[in-house]
């Protein structure tokens, strides 16, 4: 098969699975098929799903990394002793870890081509996170909690491991509290990530954008936790991934 064909089968098998979608009509042009294909992904609710369409969509979405280019923390230079800062899209990067801020229910985005990095990673590491993600909620019984972390494997990303952490959820002013939950969060997810063993870990910027925590202030508690964290725990790489040219601005100025 070559992509379009694995696109269309995966689109077709997504789309019979609820009547809601079965008579869809398919576009013709590929980049339209793309985001109807990552609509089907983001609202599938999780369950068993064929070997066949695991493996076709692996092909896929490998297929899809190898075409985004894939960056390695080994050939950015850092910033800092073991600190590094990369603008651009996380699921490139083949760091060891990377950082999902997740919601509590750890599941995923369901909102259609929604453009926050918790659909980012779930739509491109594959339905299998999602499962993944599931199954430790069942497992534990209950959401996670605030400023706690779990790992899954990175499935179709470059990356090793998915560290999933809940971030702060700012509804007014920020409080001491939603300060130590975010510090919480970072030292959560390098605390997995030397548990796993892995050398190097990239942070999204959590709990900033839909979760409205201040970029200048989150990113201050970001470098305060990894500085810490760093000085007990000298060889773990850290890369801080920046989307937004104002967290760029902010956290280049911040470790001048």
């Amino acid at each position: 098969m070559d992509q379009r064909q694995r696109r269309l089968y995966l689109i077709h098998e997504l789309a019979k699975e609820n009547a809601r979608y079965s008579k869809i009509t398919i576009p013709q042009d590929t980049q339209e098929q793309e985001i109807l294909l990552r609509s089907l992904m983001n609202v599938r609710m999780p369950g068993k799903i064929s070997e066949e369409f695991i493996e076709i969509q692996n092909e896929y979405l490998m297929e899809r990394a190898k075409e985004k280019e894939i960056v390695y923390p080994k050939d950015l230079v850092p910033i800092k002793d073991h600190i590094f800062i990369w603008q651009g899209d996380i699921t490139r990067l083949a760091a060891d870890a990377i950082v999902n801020a997740a919601n509590s229910g750890m599941t995923g985005c369901y909102v259609p081509n929604h453009t926050c990095i918790d659909n980012c990673i779930h739509t491109f590491g594959g339905i299998q996170m999602r499962f993944a993600c599931d199954a430790i909620i069942k497992k534990q019984g209950h959401e996670e909690a605030t400023g706690q972390a779990k790992i899954t494997p990175a499935y179709n990303l470059p990356s090793n491991y998915v560290i999933h952490t809940v971030g702060p959820i700012i509804e007014n002013n920020v409080t001491e509290k939603d300060e130590i939950m975010l510090a919480s969060c970072y030292r959560s997810c390098l605390e997995l990530a030397v548990q796993y063993s892995c050398s190097s870990i990239t942070f999204c910027c959590i709990s900033t954008g839909v979760f409205r925590f201040p970029n200048q202030r989150a990113a201050e508690i970001a470098i305060q936790t990894v500085r810490d964290y760093l000085s007990t725990n000298p060889t773990l790489d850290v890369v801080f991934n920046v989307y937004k040219d104002v967290d760029a601005e902010i956290y280049h100025h911040l470790l001048a």
